[in-house]
């Protein structure tokens, strides 16, 4: 990897007139050479100065080019080495990425040319020697304009994605759901499809920001939990991944930094899987019913109710899950941040957000695994 940064650095260099080399190695922290050598060629000129420098002053010169002058090779091979020691996100999970634009445009907002110009430097980049030598604007035009004859997973295999950097791979996921690039229904699915791929190695999307008024979102490391996080995640975003399954990732996200936040929404989440089911099967709610009321009634329809079954042990399972809602509302109540806390009232910390979110989470698995599993036994089709 080094070597290639080397030859890049090297290629880089040789852009520059050749009267120009020497000094320009120098401010890159170099050693100095002969301008005749520099006359004679430029790239072995630049190469003769990197082949015995430590790795450390290699890319310290590579960053200090890039601070001058684009270079995206360059930049690519220096991203790669910096990121080394991270996670990485795996091939695997990179074509499963390039699959959801598979019957789906890559922006449903702007031109494909122009979308892809926000990430990569098209006419910068090289198509290749088995595509002409041309530029890629030039190869990506010619097939997607003129002939029309390529994919999307052929496009964005022709660009790298398979084996870019991830802060490349990282600038493409934060345009491509970018409220300027798709509409507002196809951003709220894509970021959820998105997040099911990437949290397997450790990343996901997350709100960053607004521009008038839509979100924007920017990959950062997925919050660490229990084994149970990742089941909840997949369970919920099977059965709603817009909003259901949104608002467990937010309460998840909010466990540390606003434990009052995260406790409202967790009690949140279990009312709208109680009454997205209750809708679902065909049945009405008030507006007025409250947590304890809807999961009764839930209860009653999924036949959970503890009076409904004769075995103690079940009967206590029961009770104890019928409990836990009435606790998690009451707990809302008492330190979520719907109401205010006033001066004397007990402030939540991060521990009993995390046992909020999490009863909340396992709670809706259960109850949306249950409907799941009525629906079978009925014979009725899976939504």
């Amino acid at each position: 990897m080094i070597e290639n940064l080397r030859q890049w650095l090297a290629s880089a260099i040789a852009d520059e007139k050749s009267y120009n080399v020497p000094a320009f190695c120098v401010r890159l922290g170099l050693p100095p050479g002969e301008a005749e050598e520099a006359h004679r060629s430029k790239f072995r000129y630049a190469q003769q100065r990197l082949i015995g420098e430590p790795t450390d002053v290699v890319i310290n010169a590579a960053r200090e080019l890039l601070l001058e002058k684009d270079h995206f090779e360059l930049s690519e091979a220096v991203a790669k080495i910096e990121e080394l020691g991270s996670a990485q996100v795996t091939s695997l999970t990179r074509r499963r990425l390039i699959t959801l634009f598979d019957d789906a445009p890559l922006a449903t907002e702007l031109d494909h040319l122009d979308f892809l110009r926000q990430v990569w430097p098209l006419a910068e980049m090289s198509a290749g020697t088995d595509n002409g030598s041309g530029s890629m604007e030039d190869f990506l035009f010619q097939h997607t304009v003129r002939n029309d004859d390529m994919t999307n997973r052929e496009i964005l295999e022709a660009l790298g994605m398979l084996e870019c950097s991830k802060a490349r791979l990282f600038a493409f996921l934060k345009a491509v759901t970018g409220p300027e690039a798709q509409m507002q229904e196809r951003q709220a699915d894509l970021v959820s499809k998105i997040n099911t791929l990437l949290v397997h190695d450790g990343y996901r999307l997350t709100e960053a920001g607004k521009m008038s008024g839509s979100p924007i979102f920017t990959v950062c490391a997925a919050l660490k939990g229990s084994p149970a996080d990742a089941v909840i995640a997949h369970s919920l975003a099977n059965f709603d991944p817009d909003q259901i399954a949104a608002r467990w990732h937010t309460a998840m996200e909010s466990r540390e930094a606003s434990p009052g936040r995260a406790i409202t929404l967790a009690r949140t989440l279990l009312e709208d899987v109680c009454k997205w089911i209750i809708v679902e099967a065909g049945e009405n709610y008030k507006e007025s019913d409250d947590l304890p009321g809807l999961y009764r009634q839930l209860s009653k329809l999924l036949n959970l109710a503890p009076d409904n079954h004769t075995e103690q042990v079940f009967k206590q399972i029961l009770g104890s899950c019928q409990s836990v809602v009435e606790s998690l509302g009451a707990l809302r109540n008492k330190l979520g941040d719907a109401h205010s806390l006033g001066p004397l009232r007990a402030r939540p910390l991060p521990r009993h957000a995390a046992l909020a979110v999490t009863l909340a989470g396992g709670m809706a698995t259960f109850l949306v695994e249950t409907w799941q599993a009525r629906k079978t036994e009925n014979g009725k089709t899976m939504s």
